[in-house]
């Protein structure tokens, strides 16, 4: 029994030692989910800054161009014909940045995902058979 202190404390150091690997990897892994989401919401908000400039440049040109053009005849007509299609233009670039909005982030899906693996992994023998 002379070992038994010195066994003990090298297994203590190496269970230390594994779960300090552990938590790194998760650490890094929760660093590269955040960065994802970083760019995910510049994206967002890029889309959105689009949509608004291009709707307000698009329709200011739009407008005088049609009323220079029609000047003597139909130019309410024009006018509004190609203001709906920039305002359409401008919906749908909205559209797409509610899109992104609602399809929501996923952010640290992967991480939980992976302390979930860890915890079954180092529950008991029962326990992980009683575990759905």
């Amino acid at each position: 029994m002379t070992g038994g202190p010195v066994g003990l404390l090298a297994s203590l150091r190496g269970f230390a030692a594994t779960a300090t690997g552990l938590l790194r990897t998760r650490l890094e892994l929760f660093k590269l989910e955040l960065h994802e989401e970083a760019g995910r919401l510049l994206g967002l908000l890029l889309w959105g800054f689009a949509a608004v400039l291009l709707a307000v440049v698009g329709a200011a040109f739009v407008a005088v161009f049609l009323v220079v053009l029609f000047w003597d005849g139909h130019r309410l007509v024009a006018l509004g014909l190609f203001s709906v299609l920039f305002v359409g233009a401008a919906a749908l670039a909205v559209g797409m940045a509610l899109r992104l909005a609602r399809r929501g982030s996923g952010l640290f899906a992967a991480s939980l995902a992976e302390l979930r693996r860890d915890e079954a992994g180092l529950r008991p023998d029962e326990a992980r058979e009683a575990a759905p």
